[in-house]
């Protein structure tokens, strides 16, 4: 084996430096000049493989993320819906507390020009996960809603989680991530309705909020002026029985 065969190319030595940085001291620890001597090359070598310190950021935030974002990905169409954004929930979760310094670079580093696109990415597939809970008929507000509310919430109690593993003050938040899990997914899913007229209204928002997803499939015979009307109406019925369900 040649010596050239066993030195890793420069690329490499530099997202593995700036990975080695991140982990030991976070987001301030990675820069030019600290790359630059980890990896053993001028600053400019840096500016020609990743354009700038952010595209350098984003490509060992993608190379850490990778394996959890295909995880996520396997989880669609892959049996019970409700089980798989439970499921979706546990990996991220356990990737945030195995990869702090990735994480916070992923969702809690401000990026004011648009949002990151591997995150962008695993929304998606959330999405795709609440929407086939929709499309079971089990979900009670929108997709949109509800996706919103699950990865927000999963996002606040990871942060809090890496700061109190930082910390070593994890015990006294020991379930905590089940517990908010559950709470959001419960009230999102659809529940056994105490009254009646709640009942009545409650059952046509869960048709209408499955009937909205099953629209993204597309429908045959429809215009695209007809499936804005059709959607629009649709979110009516969703908001009055939410209405319903609140004053029952």
């Amino acid at each position: 084996m040649t010596e050239a065969e066993v030195i890793p190319q420069p690329r490499e030595r530099i997202l593995q430096a700036a990975a080695d940085l991140l982990t030991q001291g976070g987001r301030e620890a990675v820069s030019t000049r600290a790359v630059s001597a980890a990896a053993g090359v001028q600053a400019q070598t840096i500016y020609r493989h990743f354009g700038d310190m952010r595209g350098l950021l984003d490509a060992v935030a993608k190379r850490g993320y990778a394996d959890y974002l295909a995880a996520k990905q396997a989880h669609i169409g892959a049996g019970d819906p409700v089980e798989q954004v439970r499921d979706g929930w546990d990996l991220h979760i356990a990737f945030a507390l195995a990869n702090p310094a990735v994480y916070r670079l992923l969702y809690a580093d401000p990026r004011p020009d648009a949002e990151a696109p591997l995150t962008g990415e695993a929304h998606k597939v959330l999405l795709g996960l609440v929407e086939g809970i929709a499309k079971a008929g089990r979900l009670r507000t929108s997709v949109e809603s509800a996706a919103a509310m699950v990865h927000s919430s999963g996002v606040g109690v990871a942060l809090t989680l890496i700061a109190a593993q930082a910390g070593g003050q994890l015990s006294p938040y020991e379930g905590l991530a089940d517990s908010v899990r559950d709470a959001v997914l419960g009230s999102v899913l659809v529940q056994p309705q105490r009254g009646q007229a709640g009942d009545l209204a409650s059952k046509a928002a869960v048709h209408a909020i499955a009937l909205k997803a099953l629209l993204s499939d597309g429908v045959r015979h429809l215009t695209p002026g007809e499936r804005i009307l059709l959607g629009e109406w649709l979110d009516r019925i969703a908001d009055d029985g939410s209405a319903a369900e609140t004053t029952d």
